[in-house]
Formats: structure tokens, sequence, C-alpha cells
């Protein structure tokens, strides 16, 4: 995101589909650049203490099977990542750094008693159709993808745009003297990235398995269980069962989870119990050196003891 954009030199690493979108729109791919690495970051974060971690998201575009395969996972991620491209776009749009759009539209109902519309709306309609653009492009992309896994990625990539657009909500500044708030400039803007990955996970957890089959005169996703759920716009959805992730599997995608620290007081996910697939875990102690005993000095520092403590760490065998 650091280099200018030459659509002879990088629009030609992408696929087709983005390659013509990135030469027709060479502002729009730093912005780009910065939610592919956003997205990468949030999904280590929101699975760090599960036994998948999204460490594999390092190796992007080179994904491994657990992201190409149609898992829950890819789910995940498909969505993230389409969230993450229309985001940036809206907010870029708004901060004035893509020329060819603006603020958002002002929006059509009227303001709370006391306040009034203004400021500089995040452009989500415009965000939604150019991120849409791009990652549904990369979700077409490759021949040996099967109809049914493209139909999935786009589904989970709409899905990730749904979240986000029904996320957008009013953002308000107070005016008035000595601080008081007798008017409210307010405007419509978009949460910070986590809110949308975190709802993302809570649909990740609740994923609906479908196969993608003809109904009437076209195929469509259709829950795989007979008794689930018919799939709806805001259901993530997945095609083949994930592993679980214990053992190192080069074919499955998993990593195994050897090496891996856990938490012996936790009952959650991160428990060595559940991140350790019962095989157990090491204990080690190490000695760690620390800032303590600080207080004020008038005026105006800070300062501070250095202490040695001893650390238990807990590794998955």
């Amino acid at each position: 995101s650091g280099v200018a954009w030459n659509e002879s030199q990088q629009c030609r690493l992408l696929v087709p589909e983005q390659g013509q979108l990135c030469r027709r729109h060479l502002e729009v791919m730093p912005g780009i650049v910065r939610a592919a690495r956003r997205t990468q970051a949030l999904c280590q974060q929101s699975f760090a203490d599960m036994r998948w971690n999204c460490s594999s998201i390092q190796r992007a575009p080179r994904f491994g099977p657990d992201l190409l395969t149609g898992t829950r996972e890819a789910a995940f991620v498909h969505a993230l990542a389409a969230a993450a491209a229309a985001q940036g776009i809206a907010r870029s749009c708004a901060s004035g750094e893509l020329p060819l759009c603006s603020c958002g539209p002002g929006p059509s109902e009227p303001p709370a008693p006391g306040s009034r519309w203004g400021g500089c709306g995040d452009n989500l309609s415009h965000g939604l159709q150019l991120g849409a653009a791009f990652t549904d492009g990369s979700a077409r992309a490759g021949s040996g993808r099967t109809p049914g896994l493209r139909a999935v990625n786009r589904h989970n990539g709409a899905v990730g745009r749904a979240v986000l657009r029904d996320s957008l909500d009013t953002r308000c500044k107070c005016h008035g003297v000595s601080g008081s708030c007798s008017v409210k400039t307010c405007w419509k803007g978009l949460p910070e990235l986590g809110e949308i990955a975190s709802d993302l996970k809570s649909r990740y957890l609740a994923a609906l398995k479908v196969t993608h089959r003809l109904v009437g005169p076209r195929k469509q996703l259709i829950s795989k269980e007979g008794d689930a759920r018919p799939v709806t716009e805001m259901d993530l959805v997945y095609l083949i069962n994930s592993p679980d992730y214990c053992t190192p599997n080069p074919q499955l995608g998993s990593l195994g989870t050897q090496d891996r620290p856990c938490n012996r007081s936790s009952a959650g996910s991160d428990s060595c119990d559940l991140l350790c697939c019962g095989r157990g875990y090491n204990t080690y102690t190490e000695e760690v050196t620390e800032r303590c005993h600080c207080r004020y000095r008038w005026c105006c520092s800070v300062v501070c003891r250095r202490c040695r403590r001893s650390l238990q760490r807990h590794v998955c065998k």
C-alpha cells in the first residue's frame, strides 16, 4: 500500500476480473491492500484462542485447503474480506482520498430533536458497489473451482457486506457554549472493522452446511441437513466439514496445535484440555523482568523499579 500502483506492473498480478478493475480504479488499490492486511490481522485476533487460529491466512494469496475448499473457515474469511474492502472504500470516499466519490448522501429521515444532519458520512453505497465488484471477481476466479464453490464464496461475500450495511448508524458531535450540547451535528458512519469481525464470528459458529443443486429452473444453495433451517441472506454457509485441526494434515490444511500456548485455568476454547485435544501439555517456568513500584515524581515523570518474577507457561504436547 506504500507504493504507487501501476496498471502494467501490479494490476497484471491479479486475477483477470480484478485486473480490469485495478486498471480502471488505480486510486482505490492502496485502500484494497489496507483492507486485505486488516482482514489478515483481525482473522488471527478473532481465532487466536481456537484450534484453527487463522495462521494460514499469512500465506495469502497462496491459500491452503482450509481456505480453498468451501470450509466454515473459508466462509468467515470471504465474508470479512468483503466487508473490509467495502468499508475501506466507503471511508476513503468520505476522507477525500478518491477523486470519483465523496461523502455519503444525507439521510432521508428527519434528524432527532436538537440535532441536525451535517459532517461527512461514510459513502456506504459506493463502498458496497465497488467492493462487491472487486471481491466477487476474486470469488469467481480459478478454473478449477466448481460452480458450487463459486456460489458459496459469492454468498459469503454478500453476507459480509450485508452485516456492514446493517451496521451503519448515526454518529454525532456536540456544539455549544462551554462544552454544552445545545446543538448536535450528526452523520451516518460505519463502525470499526473489529465489530464486524465479532458479528461474523458468531455467524461462523452458526454456519449452515449446504449443497448446490437445481431448484426449479436454476441452481441454489440448499441446507444439506434435512431438518436444518432454510438458508437466508445473513447466514454464512459452507460445503465440506472442517478437520478438527488437532494434528498436522497438509491435505486438509490442518497445521495441528502442537507447541501452541494454552490456558490451564480456562474452561473455554483456549483451555489446555480443548486446545491440546487431550494430548496433555508441558509446563515451563521462565523469569520475566517488568516495571513495578511505580510512583509519580513532581514534575513530571513516573519512576519505576525493575522487578523479576517467575511465570508459568503451558504448551500443548
